[in-house]
């Protein structure tokens, strides 16, 4: 994505919410800077942004946050920003210092106050591992060990048609 003042990439993206319309921007560093330069002329980009949006997050620790991946599904913290969807409930654990402010500015709280199911599935091991198989599964096909990966995805039938009984 291209700056909206230059033709430069695009490193900022900021939302700004005025009166209940939201306004995006996408801005390079050297725009960004000048966007959110104080009145005042001191301090730098990151002081600037996290003054001006509340946001405590560099873009070097957004950057490694990025990279965080859940080691049961491997979806990534960079993923999660981009589909707005996690990838299993142990996400939730995983993820669980980033989610906690996302979810208080959502819900107003991180206790659930709703309706629960009765008691938790039975199967919900089996379900974590056929999704930790099926990942395993992958990688040994993107890896071109297709003997490892027919392994694997018969340990994935086998435990799919426990299931069914």
């Amino acid at each position: 994505m291209k700056c909206q003042k230059c033709e430069k990439a695009a490193t900022f993206h900021i939302t700004e919410i005025t009166d209940g319309d939201h306004v995006a921007l996408h801005l390079c560093a050297d725009c960004a800077e000048q966007y959110l330069k104080p009145s005042g002329g001191a301090g730098t980009v990151g002081e600037a942004l996290a003054q001006h949006l509340s946001v405590g997050q560099t873009s070097d620790e957004m950057a490694k946050l990025d990279q965080k991946a859940c080691p049961v599904c491997g979806i990534t913290y960079y993923e999660f920003r981009k589909y707005g969807r996690l990838g299993c409930p142990h996400d939730y654990v995983h993820f669980e210092a980033e989610l906690e402010s996302l979810i208080v500015n959502i819900h107003g709280e991180v206790r659930h106050r709703g309706k629960r199911p009765p008691k938790p599935p039975a199967d919900a091991a089996v379900a974590t591992e056929l999704i930790r198989l099926r990942r395993e599964m992958k990688e040994a096909i993107d890896g071109e060990n297709y003997e490892l990966a027919s392994q694997i995805r018969d340990r994935i039938r086998r435990l799919e048609k426990e299931g069914q009984r």
